[in-house]
């Protein structure tokens, strides 16, 4: 028996009208158009996610630079806390230890390259306004033929600019006041967080993967250890690469006469952990030492020996041993370090290039799955495809929401 055809409702006759015209429309949109949209509106969210995030942490600067200069220190001194570990002495008399012993070394550091300094200076005093007289003659006798009165005229002029503008130079005088004051608050708290990261830094990791959703944690555990870890060889390489731009410029600076060489090789040695720019502008600073002190044939020699040292910086000790180190290609630690002067100054050049490093592996370890194979996490390597397979063990317990005890030793994984 044939039934007669069933009249479809409204509402389904406009759901297949709609479902036709969408159909019809997506063929009428091109694919590469349809893709680039696709592409654009997530791409946009991320942008607009990320700076927000950004313009967040800029407010609260004060305690994430301090955060992230602590994270750094410590992966440099986790070896030497796990050296005095290994002589079996207590864990918190290692951490004390361990940071004296930094901040001595730190302290002194700072109080030779102070002192060289300040005696430099004062004798390059009388080279210095002798090199102004020489200016002066040469504006009164080169080309420019000023006269005498002229040049007093621009002397005067100058100082009368600066008295107009004593309200701006004395709120200039405030803000680095404020910025002192800001910064010793910043040193106490690094010296705090890195006290903390060294004596409980495993416990304080657990229980941040402990925050996390339950079927994540493993994935979350094993690409921080290995961003750490990341994190960890960038700074030891860096720091070698800082000691050989140190000593190539300051061993050059001695050998031709330039005065204050040990100042000039630690603030070197201090401006290298900037990546490639750091020691190209501190060895400027050698450069002009040169100028004043010596004229200008020693100052030519002094900026050869700048850029020799950038040179084996750049070709040697980046290739072979930086890039190995935390996989980065060059030109993407240059726009690292240019888009973190750009974004946050000073502190954007110096954390940008250990963000990436730690970014780029974590990424990475993710997109691999490599927790499911991770020993240190718990994930159990495949066993070989010819031999029997083992009888399955008991399944894997999460153990991220336990506490764990002060005396359990950081991983190797952390070291």
């Amino acid at each position: 028996m044939i039934r007669p055809a069933q009249r479809k409702s409204p509402e389904a006759l406009q759901g297949a009208h709609d479902h036709v015209s969408k159909r019809a429309l997506a063929r009428d949109v091109p694919y590469a158009l349809s893709l680039s949209a696709a592409w654009a509106w997530r791409v946009g969210l991320i942008v607009l996610v990320a700076g927000v995030l950004i313009w967040l942490l800029g407010h609260i600067s004060l305690l994430i630079i301090p955060l992230l200069l602590a994270g750094l220190l410590a992966s440099l001194l986790l070896p030497v806390m796990g050296l005095l570990r290994r002589a079996k002495i207590p864990n918190g008399l290692a951490v004390a230890l361990t940071v004296v012993v930094f901040l001595g070394v730190v302290g002194s550091m700072a109080t030779l390259a102070g002192r060289q300094l300040a005696l430099g200076f004062a004798d390059l005093w009388d080279e210095a306004v002798e090199g102004l007289q020489q200016v002066q003659g040469w504006l009164h006798d080169g080309p420019l033929g000023l006269t005498t009165i002229q040049i007093d005229q621009f002397i005067d002029e100058g100082a009368a600019a600066v008295q107009n503008n004593s309200g701006s130079i004395l709120t200039g005088v405030i803000s680095l006041g404020s910025s002192a004051g800001s910064f010793g608050a910043g040193a106490l708290l690094t010296v705090f967080a890195l006290i903390f990261f060294l004596l409980e830094g495993e416990r304080i990791w657990r229980f941040v993967v402990g925050l996390m959703p339950r079927d994540a944690r493993i994935a979350v555990d094993g690409a921080g250890r290995r961003g750490w870890s990341s994190m960890a060889n960038y700074v030891r390489v860096q720091m070698l690469v800082a000691f050989v731009d140190a000593v190539g410029i300051g061993a050059g600076a001695a050998l031709i006469g330039v005065p204050l060489a040990l100042p000039l090789s630690v603030v070197v040695f201090l401006g290298s952990f900037v990546p490639i720019v750091g020691a190209l502008f501190t060895g400027l600073v050698a450069v002009l030492l040169a100028l004043v002190a010596n004229g200008w044939v020693n100052a030519l020699i002094m900026l050869a020996i700048v850029l020799v040292v950038q040179q084996l910086e750049g070709h040697v000790l980046q290739p072979l041993i930086m890039g190995p180190a935390v996989s980065l290609h060059p030109l993407a630690v240059v726009l690292a370090v240019a888009g973190g002067t750009l974004i946050a100054g000073i502190p954007g050049a110096l954390f940008s290039v250990p963000l990436l490093a730690v970014v780029n592996t974590v990424v990475r370890y993710i997109a691999a799955r490599s927790w499911e194979t991770d020993p240190a996490v718990g994930g159990v390597p495949p066993p070989p495809q010819n031999l029997p397979q083992p009888p399955a063990g008991p399944p894997h317990t999460d153990s991220y929401d336990s506490e764990t005890t002060d005396s359990e030793e950081p991983r190797k994984a952390t070291q």
